[in-house]
């Protein structure tokens, strides 16, 4: 993929969380790198060196752990044209909290962590990118909290359905089960009950 290609898969991706300039664009797209992961492959391992921010090209990928009991917990999805987790939430020292896996064949943009933060320290635009996409994190993760304590199964599959419409036709029903806090078993009822 050549430097205008990249620049204009870039470029709604950016836009779609806070505008940047085309001089700014031209410098962030200079510093990615397009990787492309097939279905199942977990490209972020947990315990395991990463300094490198992400956007979604195409595809879908998750975060998830693993529980004491060595099942996978699904933290968040991420879809085509989004953002992954700011690498700082997403580490510590550059080591990574989470597994971050391809749920479909997976194209994404990476970029050097401390060279996108140089980027942002000399460019407000680019900062105000990086700190709107801090933010929706935030967000994000206190919806999901506030819904895991406050909503029953039933309610959270439905909000579910608000957010992330045709994933459950696309993704393992394991993977949104664990997502929901439920088994899988208890996802089947519930797809049911609101099927009738």
């Amino acid at each position: 993929m050549n430097f205008e290609q990249i620049k204009e898969l870039t470029r709604p991706l950016i836009n779609k969380v806070s505008p940047i300039s085309e001089g700014s664009l031209d410098l962030l797209s200079d510093l990615i790198v397009v990787e492309v992961y097939e279905k199942g492959d977990v490209f972020i391992d947990r315990g395991k060196r990463n300094n490198k921010e992400y956007f979604v090209y195409e595809g879908v990928c998750r975060s998830f752990l693993l529980s004491p009991e060595g099942e996978e917990i699904t933290i968040s999805y991420f879809l085509e044209s989004s953002v992954l987790s700011p690498n700082k939430t997403r580490t510590a020292n550059q080591i990574s909290h989470l597994n971050f896996q391809a749920l479909t064949k997976l194209t994404v943009a990476s970029l050097n962590a401390d060279k996108f933060e140089q980027l942002m320290i000399n460019h407000i635009d680019i900062r105000e990118f990086g700190n709107m996409v801090l933010q929706n994190e935030l967000l994000t993760k206190v919806e999901k909290e506030i819904g895991l304590a406050s909503l029953n199964a039933k309610e959270r599959l439905i909000l579910f359905r608000e957010k992330y419409h045709f994933l459950e036709n696309l993704i393992s029903h394991v993977d949104i089960a664990s997502y929901l806090g439920i088994t899988n078993i208890s996802l089947s009822r519930l797809r049911k009950g609101l099927m009738e």
